[in-house]
This record gives C-alpha cells, structure tokens and sequence, in this order.
C-alpha cells in the first residue's frame, strides 16, 4: 500500500480507495495519524519564541516582506 505524507495507508487501486474514505469519511472506519516529529514540535515552537521577543514594528515588516513576496512573484 502507498502511503501518504502522514502516514495513512490506503490501497493502491481507484475504487478501493474510494470505498475507504467514504468509510473514513461517515465513520464506519477510523484511521490513527502519526504524532509530529520531534522537528516539526520544535520548529513551532521556536517561532512562537521568537514572534513574542520580536517588536511589534520588527514582526509588522517581517508581515509585509512576506506579503510583497508572494504577491510579487
């Protein structure tokens, strides 16, 4: 079975697959995700630690950096 970025494994065929997220999709199935790593923890956490020491102004130009990048591109 393939799986996915979270780990789910679901079957490899069409039909298959959709018989089961239907399954999933009214409750006839449960399906267990993996916790996040210890990376992807850390990594939220760091920028939460590092939002509430920036200052206003410094988080307000980081904002419209990354607003005049996307809209730039």
């Amino acid at each position: 079975m393939p799986k996915e970025s979270q780990g789910q494994k679901r079957p490899a065929d069409v039909i298959g697959c959709a018989v089961q997220v239907a399954r999933l999709s009214v409750g006839l199935e449960t399906e267990a995700l993996r916790k996040p790593s210890g990376r992807v923890r850390s990594g939220l956490a760091g920028a939460k630690a590092r939002a509430e020491k920036l200052a206003a102004e410094a988080r307000r130009e980081i904002r419209r950096k990354a607003a005049q990048a996307r809209w730039n591109q």
